[in-house]
């Protein structure tokens, strides 16, 4: 036998081991199938021979319910309404007590507007000295100090944008002349003709009424608002009551305790919006009375997107 004969033995019995070795492989796996299916035949004659169970019943997530007047809890999780499930994206109920001037370390989601004038000008952002935290509640005691109306605004979840937003506050307020309270989306540019949404809004103790700016209607330094008629709450503001923005896609809901105020589909913002609670100086009624000293005491907020 000469070398290349040798080699090409040597190239065969290395194939035949190759082959074998497959053959052997593959008898492993056909050798453990039947055993598998064996044993699933098995279990399965066995479970034929016992009673079925009784399945168990899962209770299927439920939305939150709508929140009320008499909901003195903040609401929790998301929210159907209107054909739309909302997601709750941000909810405080103020339980963390915190004196003036320490609102800002104890609730750091939040931000204000500091050191400038309200929107009537007479009034100044302070809030250091306005806002408190006590007995549930985020506490705005808007009042005069050396000849000065003080008053606070809070962003409740900063400066997030939202482009749709349902937004609800459970609150109260005192009956004072010189103060209003305003719970607003407002644009996110800055821009008063991109829109803005009022909703709830009254002197403290008067009765709310809502509002929204058709956007692209600035002229002469005024927006037009909608709805053209105005239509009010059925209580005004001096107990506890929820006040509900609905900003959908392509329309505005207005509600109070659950109830139906007003919609619009002219006046719906279609860019990137704050949340704003807004206390400050009234508008249009003349100076603030020196001795004026009001409340606005909100127990929570829940907003979903």
């Amino acid at each position: 036998m000469n070398a290349a004969e040798a080699a090409k033995r040597r190239a065969a019995a290395a194939a035949r081991q190759v082959v074998a070795a497959k053959h052997a492989d593959d008898a492993a796996k056909r050798a453990e199938r039947d055993a598998r299916k064996a044993a699933q035949q098995q279990q399965q004659q066995q479970q034929q021979q016992q009673p079925a169970p009784t399945p168990t019943k899962t209770a299927a997530a439920q939305p939150t319910p709508v929140p009320t007047a008499a909901s003195t809890a903040a609401p929790s999780g998301d929210i159907l309404s209107n054909g739309r499930l909302w997601k709750q994206s941000y909810v405080e109920d103020f339980n963390t007590p915190a004196a003036a001037g320490k609102v800002a370390s104890a609730y750091p989601s939040l931000a204000t507007y500091d050191g400038f004038n309200d929107t009537s000008g007479l009034g100044r952002y302070a809030p250091d000295k306005v806002l408190s935290v006590a007995d549930g509640n985020l506490d705005m005691h808007m009042r005069t100090e050396n000849g000065q109306p003080l008053v606070a605004a809070v962003m409740p979840d900063g400066y997030a944008p939202h482009t749709t937003g349902r937004v609800s506050i459970r609150y109260k307020t005192t009956k004072t002349d010189g103060y209003k309270f305003v719970g607003m989306l407002w644009p996110s540019s800055d821009n008063w003709n991109d829109g803005e949404i009022d909703w709830p809004e009254a002197n403290l103790g008067g009765t709310p009424r809502p509002a929204s700016a058709v956007p692209g209607s600035y002229q002469d330094g005024r927006m037009t608002f909608e709805p053209a008629q105005e239509t009010f709450a059925a209580t005004d503001t001096t107990e506890y009551h929820v006040a509900t923005t609905e900003w959908d896609r392509g329309i505005v809901r207005f509600y109070w305790d659950d109830q139906l105020v007003a919609t619009t589909t002219k006046a719906v913002p279609t860019t990137p919006f704050r949340v704003t609670l807004q206390g400050e100086t009234w508008i249009g009624s003349g100076p603030v009375p020196a001795n004026a000293d009001g409340h606005v005491s909100i127990d929570w907020i829940s907003i979903w997107d």
